[in-house]
């Protein structure tokens, strides 16, 4: 397992189209995922310790992002011949088993990740409501362990404050994870 961060934001690079089988056997597009504020793209797994260490805190998250017009997104982009708890079978298991607010896609042929730059697990890609980029950051401080509870909300914050703006915050730290398992 590799530790990686992901790079500074690139503001205003505009979403690419994506159609992708999620886990609920239906495909999802861009177009479909987008909510009327702006959309979060992330890009999870199932066996990463840092997805792990946080998945809760992104299913709160993301319930109250909706709340403002943010829609979500996830997407897993492992080799799942590496690690089997990245299967499509695992990740519907864990999309229900977690009760997850949001679509879980699988992309298979990795085209979207390197389409979009993703290098790790977290990675998370927060878009306008004309679907420009304006956050590339961290969830929060955590990392293989959960932060203390009341950790400022990076991600949170920043999203919301698209939602009103449609401008994300100029600082940011960016997110930890391992790397993508790339074929």
């Amino acid at each position: 397992m590799v530790s990686t961060e992901t790079p500074v934001c690139n503001f205003n690079t505009p979403a690419i189209n994506f159609v992708l089988k999620g886990t609920d056997n239906q495909w999802h597009s861009l177009e479909s995922c987008k909510g009327k504020k702006g959309l979060l793209i992330m890009f999870i797994c199932n066996h990463c310790p840092y997805v792990k260490a946080i998945i809760d805190r992104i299913i709160r998250d993301t319930q109250a992002l909706k709340k403002t017009g943010i829609n979500t997104v996830a997407i897993m982009s492992n080799n799942p011949d590496e690690y089997e708890a990245d299967s499509f079978e695992n990740m519907q298991k864990i999309s229900a088993e977690m009760h997850f607010p949001f679509p879980y896609l699988i992309d298979e042929t990795q085209a979207v990740a390197k389409a979009y730059g993703a290098v790790c697990t977290p990675d998370f890609f927060g878009y306008n409501a004309n679907l420009e980029l304006q956050y590339r950051g961290r969830l929060d401080a955590s990392r293989k362990e959960s932060a203390a509870i009341d950790v400022k909300r990076d991600l949170f914050d920043a999203m919301t404050q698209i939602a009103k703006t449609s401008k994300g915050p100029l600082v940011q730290i960016p997110s930890m994870g391992c790397s993508i398992k790339w074929h």
